[in-house]
């Protein structure tokens, strides 16, 4: 990662990476955080994590937003929490190039343009996710079944996208707190339809895409319920929406 704001030299001189970085960095890893998360994550002082998130915040780095829930929300005061701009996504060397985007805008015109255009670039985002599966169907196939999810988190760190996995009502949720094509999805948002797919067929179940980086919100969310395993065919067939948020 390239440094975010510049660090005071007492804090450089540990050897580790400075504390303001070290603040980006947990958002990054566990997404969207409220101060007293970042605080208890990284053993800091509510008020010290404040001071450095001030800075992070007059560099663009991140930004403060409403807490997003899901289900009912409770009374009080909506709580705050911090997200990682555009910009702060950057700072950690997001594998993103005009030249992606040029690329598949010409797969797109090359097939004529319209829904032939869009269907080119789709056939694409999953040519293009398979040619990434071996190292997931092996951590997948190989952990028992109630943990699959957690094996696919791990093979999708171990890519750069900061997985994890939790448990949800009635299911889990599988959080991408990393994008490395974030841009590039902004503008085809077919390698996420594409990704929530492979991953439906890879766990043998129908899935939910909740949120995406793409689209604006802090960590690519996808629920995973908990039922009877489905065929290949009938799982995937349920998962190709766009992102409903």
């Amino acid at each position: 990662m390239k440094n975010v704001g510049e660090a005071p030299v007492e804090e450089l001189a540990t050897g580790e990476r400075s504390t303001r970085n070290r603040v980006a960095r947990s958002i990054l890893d566990h997404g969207p955080s409220t101060v007293a998360d970042l605080a208890g994550r990284l053993r800091l002082t509510q008020a010290a994590v404040r001071r450095h998130l001030d800075s992070l915040v007059a560099d663009k780095v991140v930004e403060a937003r409403e807490k997003r829930v899901y289900g009912t929300r409770a009374r009080g005061r909506p709580a705050k929490v911090f997200a990682l701009t555009d910009c702060g996504r950057d700072a950690f060397d997001q594998s993103y190039d005009s030249l992606a985007v040029e690329a598949l805008r010409w797969i797109e015109r090359s097939a004529g343009g319209g829904a032939a255009g869009e269907a080119a670039v789709a056939a694409f985002a999953r040519d293009r996710i398979e040619s990434q599966a071996g190292a997931y169907r092996e951590a997948v196939e190989a952990a028992e079944p109630a943990r699959r999810t957690e094996a696919l988190a791990k093979a999708l760190t171990a890519d750069g996208y900061a997985a994890t996995a939790r448990n949800a009502p009635v299911g889990e949720q599988l959080c991408q707190h990393h994008c490395p094509v974030a841009h590039v999805a902004e503008q085809y948002p077919q390698l996420c339809e594409a990704e929530t797919e492979f991953f439906s067929r890879l766990l043998g179940t129908h899935v939910q895409r909740l949120a995406t980086i793409a689209h604006g919100d802090g960590v690519c969310t996808t629920f995973i319920p908990h039922s009877a395993p489905q065929t290949t065919e009938s799982a995937s067939a349920s998962t190709a929406g766009r992102n409903p948020a």
